[in-house]
């Protein structure tokens, strides 16, 4: 793509808004987890994102939550890569009985439902801690949206 066709590079409002629209209106996304020894893990996973956080689930026993309990940090993408959301997240795990009815009701609506094999899954909360966004190389300078858990009033990069 040439930078003659590159759409227009939106305003922070816009590209707030257009990123938790992106959030709230989709349910699948790349999670990536690591941990000493083992490098970079990467998964297609559901989620589902309630206006703060977002929630997904994977097998109990998976490398996923061996890296989580390692290191309880994720980074996660949604999009392609020329209209990208990347977020990195605390992560806290949570057995099958403690998770919220209204989370597990809607996570049940976009994949496999844990609360029916409780002993194999475990649901995954993640808290944005940092959220960049950006549709195109105009947009690349000023892509962080949300720092240390709160969105920003001017972009920084």
């Amino acid at each position: 793509m040439s930078s003659a066709t590159l759409p227009p590079a939106r305003d922070l409002p816009q590209r707030r808004a257009d990123t938790l629209d992106r959030l709230g209106s989709g349910f699948q996304m790349w999670l990536a987890t690591g941990s000493d020894g083992h490098g970079a893990h990467l998964i297609p996973v559901a989620y589902v994102w309630n206006g703060s956080t977002l929630t997904t689930a994977t097998f109990r026993r998976s490398r996923t939550v061996s890296n989580l309990r390692a290191r309880p940090t994720a980074r996660l993408a949604t999009g392609d890569t020329a209209d990208v959301v990347l977020i990195d997240a605390y992560t806290i795990l949570l057995d099958v009985p403690n998770i919220d009815v209204a989370s597990a009701e809607t996570y049940a609506k976009v994949s496999t439902d844990p609360r029916n094999a409780p002993d194999m899954f475990l649901y995954i909360r993640l808290v944005p801690k940092r959220i960049l966004a950006w549709n195109s190389l105009a947009e690349f300078s000023g892509r962080t949206l949300m720092l240390n858990g709160s969105w920003l009033d001017t972009p920084v990069d």
